[in-house]
């Protein structure tokens, strides 16, 4: 799974329909072997975009390399690989048929039986599709994907209707395939997973990218830190006078202020205050997200969302 050129080039990108803009001039670079979370809210471009990727759709300008060739080269050579968010299976045919009737669209597959124990579903190759649950049938999407053991995998959506544990064990797997030099690119609305998995993060908004960099670093893009502290009838208006406070809220008998100076913040809390149970907390993932993808800045997010949110 070694290439001397990029595994997904992108350039100038833009494809339209009608007065909409999906994807707009986007450029993109991912070496082989990276996993590259690319997220965005909802009409972003990441779909189309990918769908541009794998050569589904054809773009109004710009150019799409896979592997230094194009996305119909890739895919004749079983090079690339995707699953995606939705895909006809046939429900009569049981899992290990539809494996091996897949394979027989391929010159050269790996065995059916190991794709099946990589995605975790070896138990279930007797049940008839139609009878596997939604997470169930994502995962034979993604053994599917697995059978011309391709350089490049491209995932949209691939966990949608799995539980926790179905979660985790895919992204076992994800890892350990890109350990062995397989690049992915991956579209997902959990936060979590992105932030767990990827190595690198590609923020797109209006069919732009906006951020991309490692995690660490797109969330230092979300200036300040939120202190949290319980501290009953808790002075709002003295808490909001303090240098580099951006939003104070009082939450029954505790306090949340989102700052550019924790520290002192802090230091007010535990001296001149009752305050107890101080913390202090960077911005998160989700707050990089909004404040970069839809211009809502995270203070403001602060005093909308509840705790736990």
């Amino acid at each position: 799974m070694t290439s001397a050129h990029p595994a997904v080039e992108l350039a100038g990108l833009t494809k339209t329909f009608g007065p909409v803009t999906a994807v707009d001039g986007l450029s993109l670079r991912i070496q082989p072997g990276e996993v590259v979370a690319f997220l965005g809210p909802n009409g972003a471009g990441k779909t189309t975009t990918i769908d541009l990727l794998l050569g589904l759709a054809r773009p109004d300008a710009g150019t799409v390399r896979i592997l230094g060739g194009t996305p119909t080269e890739a895919i004749r050579y079983g090079r690339v690989a995707a699953v995606m968010q939705t895909g006809g299976l046939l429900k009569d045919l049981t899992v290990a048929e539809t494996v091996r009737l897949t394979a027989s669209f391929y010159g050269r597959t790996r065995p059916p039986g190991e794709v099946l124990e990589r995605a975790g579903i070896a138990d279930l190759a007797d049940r008839q599709v139609g009878k596997c649950s939604g997470g169930q049938q994502q995962r034979l999407r993604f053994a599917l994907a697995l059978l011309p053991d391709p350089d490049l995998m491209v995932l949209d959506e691939p966990t949608t209707g799995m539980d926790v544990e179905g979660r985790r064990e895919f992204w076992q797997a994800i890892r350990a395939d890109a350990r062995d030099g397989r690049t992915v690119l991956f579209a997902t609305h959990y936060l979590d997973e992105a932030d767990a998995y990827a190595d690198r993060i590609v923020l797109v908004r209006q069919g732009r990218i906006v951020a991309d960099g490692t995690t660490a670093e797109i969330k230092n893009l979300a200036a300040g830190r939120l202190v949290r502290a319980t501290l009953p009838g808790a002075d709002q208006a003295g808490l909001a006078a303090l240098p580099g406070v951006e939003a104070v809220e009082v939450r029954g008998d505790s306090v949340l202020v989102h700052t550019a100076d924790s520290d002192a913040v802090a230091r007010h809390l535990l001296t001149r205050t009752d305050a107890r149970d101080v913390e202090i907390t960077s911005r998160n993932l989700e707050d990089a997200f909004l404040a970069l993808t839809t211009g809502q800045p995270a203070v403001e997010r602060l005093t909308t969302q509840p705790i736990g949110a």
